[in-house]
């Protein structure tokens, strides 16, 4: 049998244009050293009422991935997703069912969709057993015979897969497909369908964050997450040393006693900042942004922690350079010049929130940040 290497005589251009598909299957197997061991058709006998079930269990899989997709882009839209507190039990009840609805629909329409493939693989494409030799020509590249020969083998295994008169079964997996394509797409563009300037005065616009007070005067005190999400930390300056680093997040007293305003104050993306304690000898060369001068507390000073490249978690702090470190991109920021980045793709320093020290002793924040914190957005003016 020839490995295609040899000198064995092959046909011209012409002779190829005339030769069917199934001599060039042939062929094809024969120049690339191919020996077909058993190809058996999977229903030699047309249109038997087993084979039509197997197409109808194969088409009822791809409906169910259609049927699932449309169901998790019907939630995803219609469903209450707004918090509801658990003294409303109507209302709780459909709110607690919005995550897992979204899961388990998506979830069944990618299931469905797999299992489809499967099975029609399983019950429809031919269970060949061959055996080849591989060779790469003499490291010339495919010739025009390969790909002749590679082409009239594809069309050959797709015809012999009977795909091309199950319309049932393409239309099935195609609408499947499709509907799971477009959740999967709906999923991440949703969540960015946000007019930033619908409200700009409001705390849930692009332009404010959690720090921002709720009423004129209402104080708003740093707070470390301790794992337990309703207990209060408060933070003091004795409670960093010099060169020290803590996140920290919004508390208002408005929300002592209230377990699902003291879990969002810490989950909230916008909201993680950190309190840095400079030491003494740093403190004394800070380069200060124009216009936020008295934004720290004498050597401590607290930046957005949210990296303005892609939004990226910028927390690691090393002390002897005064740079803060993004592990996502390798963005650093130099803590002694107001943060600016000084190394990686970011581009716009870090928002610094301005504090002082309430006269209890703790810290607080004197006003939200002046800026948007994290990556830029359409909008956004800095």
């Amino acid at each position: 049998m020839s490995s295609g290497n040899g000198p064995e005589q092959r046909p011209s251009d012409e002779e190829l244009a005339g030769m069917s598909r199934d001599e060039l299957v042939r062929l094809g197997a024969k120049l690339d050293g191919v020996e077909i061991v058993n190809y058996p058709d999977p229903w030699p006998v047309k249109g038997t009422r087993a084979e039509k079930r197997a197409q109808r269990a194969v088409a009822l899989w791809f409906v169910l991935a259609t049927l699932a997709g449309l169901a998790f882009i019907a939630a995803l839209i219609w469903w209450p997703s707004e918090y509801v507190p658990p003294e409303d039990d109507s209302g709780h009840l459909w709110y607690s069912w919005y995550t897992p609805v979204l899961g388990i629909t998506l979830g069944v329409s990618v299931l469905a969709l797999s299992i489809g493939i499967l099975l029609y693989t399983k019950r429809f494409i031919p269970n060949e057993l061959a055996v080849q030799e591989r060779n790469d020509n003499m490291g010339k590249g495919s010739a025009e015979i390969d790909r002749k020969t590679i082409v009239a083998q594809l069309a050959d295994a797709g015809e012999r897969s009977t795909i091309g008169r199950r319309s049932m079964i393409k239309r099935t997996a195609g609408l499947g497909a499709g509907v799971l394509g477009l959740g999967t797409v709906a999923l991440p563009v949703a969540g960015f369908i946000k007019n930033p300037w619908e409200n700009p005065n409001s705390p849930d616009s692009l332009a404010h964050t959690g720090w921002m007070p709720q009423y004129p005067g209402e104080i708003v005190y740093l707070r470390r997450n301790t794992g337990n999400p309703e207990e209060i930390s408060l933070v003091r300056p004795e409670d960093l040393d010099a060169g020290g680093m803590e996140t920290v997040f919004p508390f208002r007293e408005s929300e002592r006693g209230d377990p699902h305003a003291l879990s969002a104050a810490l989950k909230r993306s916008d909201n993680p900042v950190m309190l840095i304690r400079l030491r003494t000898e740093d403190a004394e060369r800070v380069v200060k942004r124009k216009g936020q001068e008295d934004f720290n507390y004498g050597t401590y000073y607290a930046y957005s922690k949210i990296c303005t490249h892609v939004g990226c978690p910028a927390s690691l702090y090393e002390q002897q350079t005064n740079r803060l470190l993004c592990p996502c991109h390798q963005s650093q920021f130099d803590m002694l010049q107001y943060a600016k980045p000084v190394f990686g793709p970011a581009t716009r320093a870090l928002p610094q929130l301005p504090i002082t020290v309430h006269e209890d002793g703790y810290f607080i924040a004197r006003h939200d940040f002046i800026e948007p914190i994290g990556p830029g957005f359409w909008e956004r003016k800095s």
